[in-house]
């Protein structure tokens, strides 16, 4: 008896919840900060309301048959000041069924639709690897393969002038490679490092993507795409060598074009600069990619390990040169005059693939620190991919035993962080891509989990992704075509100046930057906080760009999630 009126209860209920709803639109979907990808169906499944009236309860609502399906109890108030906001939190992760969905308030309406399934992440995963091909140089862009973003060819970089700083006269052929981020700029250190990390993401998932899975000009040579893709990158950094063994910074213009699409760009290109940051780097990814081709391509695997070992060896003799932009060049600098993270990783990546004593006796005496992150910039994590490459590859299990120590103690703090703090992502100051910083720590906090598979660790790196896929002070989900609030005015020259209201899909934006330095041609709120720092504008290049370091970031990420996660 007892049994029948607690289920004639429950029936009169939902009945009720369910004649009480209103019809449904999206209009007050902006309250709701809420992952609009999606879920897997055992992950943490939060939604933050920024509206407080005195609901007290949220109802998760079918989208098919537009019932409540499941309630709970809303959170206690919090005040999150790096937001400037006051929130409560729902909190659905006890419903794993799969399906799609929105969260619905009274008085406040629906948040934006959701999914709950396993592999939730594939499709964003894949158009964030697939956004590498939009960034080719040199070649056109086949509607086959590239859809409505098709394009002519630009940047052919077949005669490319030396400019004074890089020591040499006359012209070289430098073709291939990605645009590094919104401007048609190639840069060495900015290339290395990000194809360094998406690389460990198929070091340690080999058949993360397999041939056929990106639709590129490669796809069914019987060699995973993936590889296809970081070989068109790989093969344009292996040009910036000099005979020496040296290698020279960036392939660019005199200043950053007009935004406009790349065979508009008629600029003359200059190889510019040259020095030990560029020839270190050069020399880990190269001696990184010996391993990921030798049992592919045999030939060019042994010409990356030999372009790696000339460029160690050039830095040795030329260990302290530092790049400074020259007067007449205005593009991106990457400037570094520190550089023992790249003699880390380069020595790491070359012990690897050769066992010489050299190498090793490198990383012995030079034991660097990993157990705090900081974020702030791509120099600031070189250590972190050499040191994930060691702790799955290296026989030697001394310091093996003290990184993995290191990288657990870097995650515990992240992780610590994470769970006090606003939007439960794992930093405090916005810099400049502030996106790849959270993600990068993310991608620590993988390691560890990696490590002793402890679930704490894949849970947090969950709930940071549902931040970048719109659980954020924002509301936008950060990922270009993915989500219903997504960037549509990206710092993009592509997507500025080829006509399409969409901009180029899988690129994730930079993210909030307390610093604003574009203010002066983009309009911020008033009084912005530091966690919404960020506008929708083509101008905002301080918030809005996309870039190779970014996506690398999202990439590995999403990878290893879909991978994991259940």
């Amino acid at each position: 008896m007892r049994n029948y009126l607690l289920l004639l209860t429950t029936l009169i209920l939902v009945s009720s919840c369910k004649e009480a709803l209103p019809k449904y639109t999206t209009n007050s979907a902006n309250a709701f900060r809420i992952n609009q990808v999606g879920y897997y169906p055992e992950a943490l499944k939060k939604a933050i309301i920024t509206d407080t009236t005195q609901a007290t309860t949220f109802y998760l609502i079918d989208q098919q048959t537009r019932e409540s399906i499941f309630e709970g109890p809303l959170s206690e108030t919090y005040t999150w000041d790096l937001a400037g906001e006051t929130v409560r939190i729902a909190d659905f992760s006890d419903f794993t069924t799969p399906g799609s969905y929105s969260v619905y308030i009274e008085n406040i309406g629906y948040s934006y639709p959701f999914e709950i399934k396993k592999k939730v992440l594939t499709d964003v995963f894949t158009a964030s690897v697939k956004s590498l091909y939009y960034q080719r140089a040199s070649t056109a862009l086949d509607e086959k393969y590239a859809g409505v973003w098709a394009r002519n060819a630009g940047h052919l970089d077949t005669e490319v002038t030396f400019h004074p700083s890089s020591g040499r006269t006359g012209t070289i052929a430098s073709p291939k490679g990605w645009y590094d981020a919104g401007d048609f700029g190639k840069y060495v250190i900015n290339g290395a490092f990000p194809l360094g990390q998406m690389m460990t993401l198929y070091e340690q998932y080999p058949n993360v993507l397999p041939d056929m899975s990106l639709n590129i000009p490669e796809s069914g040579n019987k060699i995973p795409d993936i590889l296809d893709e970081f070989k068109y990158e790989l093969d344009w950094l292996l040009t910036m060598q000099d005979d020496d063994g040296g290698v020279f910074f960036k392939l660019t213009t005199k200043r950053f074009t007009d935004m406009t699409l790349p065979e508009e760009g008629k600029a003359e290109r200059f190889i510019i600069g040259k020095g030990t940051a560029p020839s270190l780097d050069l020399a880990g990814v190269a001696a990184k990619g010996y391993r990921l081709y030798k049992d592919i391509d045999t030939e060019f695997a042994d010409r990356c390990l030999a372009s790696a070992k000339m460029a160690w060896e050039w830095a040795k003799n030329n260990s302290d040169i530092a790049f400074k932009n020259p007067e007449d060049i205005l593009t991106g600098e990457y400037g570094d005059a520190n550089f023992s993270e790249e003699w880390y990783w380069a020595a790491a990546e070359l012990y690897l693939s050769t066992g010489e004593q050299e190498y090793e006796n490198y990383l012995r005496e030079h034991a660097i620190r990993l157990n705090v992150y900081k974020g702030g910039s791509w120099n600031n994590y070189m250590k972190f991919i050499a040191a994930f490459a060691l702790i799955d590859q290296a026989k030697n299990t001394g310091f093996v035993n003290y990184l993995k120590e290191n990288i657990i103690q870097a995650a515990d703090t992240l992780v610590a962080t994470t769970k006090s703090n606003d939007y439960f992502q794992p930093i405090t100051v916005f810099n400049w891509g502030s996106n790849s910083d959270v993600l990068n720590a993310a991608m620590i906090i993988a390691q560890a989990y990696r490590i002793t598979k402890k679930p704490e660790y894949l849970t947090t790196v969950l709930e940071i992704t549902d931040y970048v896929f719109g659980k954020n002070a924002t509301g936008y989900s950060f990922i270009t075509g993915h989500g219903d609030k997504t960037p549509i005015n990206i710092h993009h020259r592509q997507s500025a100046g080829d006509g399409i209201e969409a901009p180029v899909p899988g690129f994730i934006s930079g993210g909030p930057n307390m610093s604003k330095q574009d203010r002066n041609d983009v309009t911020y709120p008033e009084n912005t906080f530091p966690m919404n720092s960020w506008v929708d504008q083509t101008p905002s290049y301080a918030s809005n760009e996309i870039c190779l370091n970014w996506n690398s970031a999202a990439i590995y990420v999403l990878g290893f999630l879909e991978q994991e996660s259940k």
